[in-house]
Formats: structure tokens, sequence, C-alpha cells
């Protein structure tokens, strides 16, 4: 192995964590850093899931960072909802303004990291054998980053060609006459579906898990609304920051059982109409009351069977297990209405899973062969620990991640582990991530980040982690934050990491909301990094 200059920070991932990172701590702190990303290019998840349909479920307005007054005016999203290239042209041109690339080395997977505590140093390890070290190691390897391909026996036996929708072929899939099938329904799947269908000769989805879903209602944005957005930005900022999800609407201040049934009714049809994840924002208690959310889920359901024409069909989609938004509440375009098509059947795995993979096709439990030429995989990831347990993470005393993490995630704050000095994980577990719109907690985390790093070398500490008894109250309080909350009561999500066979069923992200995220987080910096130890 060849050695390398040492850096003050090696930033593993070049998705938006990663770039505003590198932005943070090259230009405002002035410090030597380095991403390694293993894509040939910038975006993270976005450069991956290149599948059919891809596209965002927070509004584009809001999809982005805000940390530039001049980055908010000259970018301009054509949107409601943007498709994966629009985004990947917005973060090449968030790089190539602040001249990201230049500290970006593409093309490099991290295998390896070790912390060695006589040099108070990172050492990070390629794939390709280089050795790099560096003082603080932070990985913004995103939450969604790790696929799950389900170890269904035969799969290599398949004559056919298969994908897994995180894991898209950059040149795209060309379905026309073919025979498809696509296993999973979640969100991922629920993009798919539409446009698979409207290209292949037959497409046969094989749901385990009935979904809600709601439309998006996706349009290209008027004038009007852009200018209106760029002359309130500030507003537009405030709101994010101030509600639990990080989105740029407020939830309605008024209980579900408020209002009569009538009133009630009327006001989930004028969300419907709206679409979007603003549904949810309808009612105050729809996430911690299940009768308030009985009432929301009974509607989606009700709409499913009006949608979908076949009654068996529509049947099979709405014997939905789970109440309204305790998994991720997906969106559409158009979803329910491809089970209308001649060429699109449903196939129910619950009742009868699929038992192996043929040359030719899926054979079910009862024998059934369903002749496939193309299987796509929308069977997720493992969230949030996968990408992070991917690499062989190793701290103090020879101590390796895996092995903290054994019976599951334990962080504090979601941003630092005990035994693992200087090691910053950007939306780790334990944080709101996945439960937020992502860029909003993303700029949290990477400006804590910095601020911590800067506070550091202010006062001359060498060295932190937080203490073992801060980490076990935090996970602590990220249990009591979920169990507030109807979330648990999935029990089949992938929160729960439910999706991966052997994974502990521990609940990942804190459900406590991003705006008292950000407190807690502030008032610990204020505090003198309550809960840490700092060392030198």
């Amino acid at each position: 192995m060849t050695a390398a200059p040492h850096l003050d920070a090696v930033i593993i991932g070049a998705g938006f964590s990663g770039l505003y990172q590198l932005h943070c701590l090259r230009d405002r702190l002035g410090l030597s850093a380095l991403v390694l990303e293993a894509g040939d290019g910038v975006g993270g998840t976005w450069y991956w899931n290149r599948y059919p349909g891809a596209r965002c479920d927070s509004e584009s307005h809001s999809y982005c960072y805000t940390f530039s007054k001049e980055l908010l005016e000259e970018w301009e999203w054509t949107e409601r909802y943007p498709e994966q290239p629009e985004i990947m042209r917005y973060l090449n041109h968030v790089a190539d303004r602040f001249d990201l690339k230049r500290d970006i080395r593409f093309g490099t997977r991290v295998t390896a990291a070790r912390f060695d505590e006589a040099a108070n140093r990172w050492t990070v390890e390629t794939e390709a054998g280089e050795r790099l070290t560096a003082t603080y190691l932070i990985t913004a390897v995103g939450c969604l980053s790790s696929a799950n391909v389900p170890r269904i026996p035969g799969i290599e036996s398949f004559a056919g060609e298969w994908y897994h929708t995180g894991q898209w072929p950059h040149g795209g899939v060309d379905f026309t006459g073919k025979r498809v099938g696509q296993i999973g329904t979640g969100s991922t799947g629920i993009q798919a579906v539409p446009v698979i269908a409207r290209q292949a000769k037959h497409l046969t989805v094989f749901q385990r898990t009935a979904n809600y879903s709601i439309p998006a209602h996706n349009a290209p944005l008027t004038p009007e609304f852009k200018r209106w957005v760029k002359e309130n930005h500030p507003e537009v900022r405030r709101v994010m920051h101030s509600t639990p999800n990080g989105h740029p609407f407020v939830i309605e201040d008024r209980s579900a059982h408020d209002v009569g049934a009538d009133e009630r009714e009327a006001i989930y049809e004028a969300a419907w109409a709206k679409g979007g994840l603003q549904f949810r924002a309808a009612f105050r208690d729809l996430l911690v009351d299940k009768s308030a959310n009985d009432t929301a889920a009974e509607f989606l359901k009700r709409k499913i069977r009006e949608i979908v024409k076949d009654p068996k069909t529509a049947a099979l989609l709405s014997d939905i297990d789970h109440p309204f938004a305790t998994k991720r509440p997906p969106i559409d375009s158009n979803y329910f209405d491809a089970y209308n098509r001649d060429n699109v059947a449903l196939v129910d795995v619950r009742a009868n899973p699929i038992e192996r993979i043929t040359p030719s096709g899926v054979v079910l439990r009862d024998g059934t062969e369903h002749a496939l030429d193309v299987i796509v995989f929308a069977t997720g990831f493992d969230a949030m620990t996968g990408p992070l347990l991917n690499i062989d993470i190793t701290g103090r005393d020879g101590a390796s991640l895996r092995g903290a993490w054994k019976a599951g995630p334990r962080t504090y704050l979601g941003l630092q582990m005990p035994g693992f000095p200087n090691l910053f994980t950007v939306t780790g577990p334990g944080s709101p991530s996945v439960l937020s719109n992502m860029p909003v907690a993303i700029e949290q985390h990477v400006e804590w980040i910095t601020d911590c790093i800067a506070h550091l070398r202010a006062e001359g500490v060498t060295r932190i982690e937080p203490t073992e008894e801060a980490a076990e109250r935090w996970v602590e309080h990220v249990n009591a934050a979920a169990n507030a909350t109807l979330l648990p009561l999935a029990g089949h999500s992938w929160y729960l990491g439910a999706n991966v066979p052997g994974k502990p069923r521990v609940f990942m992200p804190y459900a406590g909301g991003m705006a008292r995220y950000r407190q807690i987080c502030n008032d610990v910096a204020a505090k003198g990094y309550e809960g840490f130890r700092l060392e030198g």
C-alpha cells in the first residue's frame, strides 16, 4: 500500500452531505479535506438511483441547500417534484459553483477505517489499496445507499436480466417487448410501476405488503410560484426549521376528532386534491392517535378501491395492515391507475410467497410459475446502518463498529458513537434523517459538526467522543420518542430494519421532530458539548 499526505478530514460520500461538509470544512474553516466517493460523479443516492420514475417526494423549492442566498436565487427548479436527472444537474451545479470537485476523488470505494490511538488519527483504506490518514473522519454515506437484494434461491440461474432499483444501469433499461416482474411495492416500486407498465409487454407486480400512496399531482412550476419562492426564501426556511419533518408547510393545529365526519371528509378530499406529503398535515394527531389515524387510513383505502376497477386487485391493494404513515408514506404518479391496464397483473406473495427463481421466471409456493424476461428488485435498502457497516470501522482498543452495533445502533445524537473518537456521522442512526426532509437534516448536521471542529481547534482539544452514559440515555430517548407515536406499529418497516433478515429490530431514526432535535443539539453545544468527552 502507498502512503498519502495527512489530512485534517476525510469525508466519505459525495452526495448532499459530503458536498456541503467539504464546503464548510475547506472554505469556512480553511482545513485540508478530501471526499472519497465510490461513484464516478457527485450525487450520492441520486447517482445510483436512476430507476424508471425516480423522483423526489419533497417539493423542489425545499429540496435544496439554503446556506447560500446567491445559490437560492440563481437556481430554478422546473417541477413541483424533481426527477433524478434534474437533482443531478442541481448537485453538479453546486459542486461546480463552489469548486468542490478538485477535492473529491471519484471511483474510490472506502473498505476500512481504523483509529490509531497513539497518533490520534484515522487511517482510511480504499478498495484499490490506497491508505490515507486524517484527524477527523466524517461519514456522509447516506441512509439509503446499501441495496437490499433478497436471497431468493435460484437467482443466479435466471436466464434473463435482473436489476435492483438502487443499482440501476446508467444507460437505462429497455423493457420493450419484455415480460417484466417487479418484486416490491414500497416508495421506489410505486414510482417504477407506471413507467415500466407503459413500455413493457407485460408487468407482473409481486406484492408482499400493500401500501398507502397519495397522488403527487406533479406539474411544471409556474412563473408566479418561482417568483414567490425567490421573494420568500427566508420565510420558507423559517417554516422548514420550525416543523417536525422539515417540510415547507405547517401541520394544522386540530385533531381529527375536532370536526364532524362530513367536514373531515371534505378536509381529506382537499388534501388528496392538493397531493403530496401535505396530506399528513391535515390533522395534528394522525401519528399519535390510532383512532385519528384510522380516519385517514379508511379514506385512503376507499380511494384505492374507487380507482382500481378490478375488485380483486383493488381488495389486494387496499388490504393494508399498518397505520397510515407508519412506514415511509409514498406519493405517486398514477400508481393505482396502472393496475387498470391490460398488461399489468398483481400477485399476492404474502398469501403465496416466492419459493425460488428458475432460469425462466419466478415460482411461487403453490408451484405457479410466472415466465419473465426481466426481474426488477424494488426491495429497498439495508437502511441507515448498512452503509456504515459495509465499511470495516475499528475504533479504540480494536473495537469494531459491527461488534458495537451487534444488538442495534448506539449513537449520541446520531452524530458520534462511544469508542470511535473524532468520527462523525451525518444523518446517522438516532437522528431524524429519513423522517425529515433530508437537506434540512443534512444542513443542520454538517453545520453542527463544523462548529464542533472549529471549537475543538480553538480550544486545543485533540479528541472528542461521547460517553457510554450519554449514548445509553440517547438510545433510551430515541426509543421513547418512537413509542410516543404509532410508528413502531408497522412491524415490517425498514425503520426497524425488518426488511433485512437477521438485522436487529430497533427503531433507528429519531421521531421527536427535526425542530426539537435541532434545539437539543444546540443546547449540548452551548453546555460545552455536554455528554462528550473532550481530551487534549
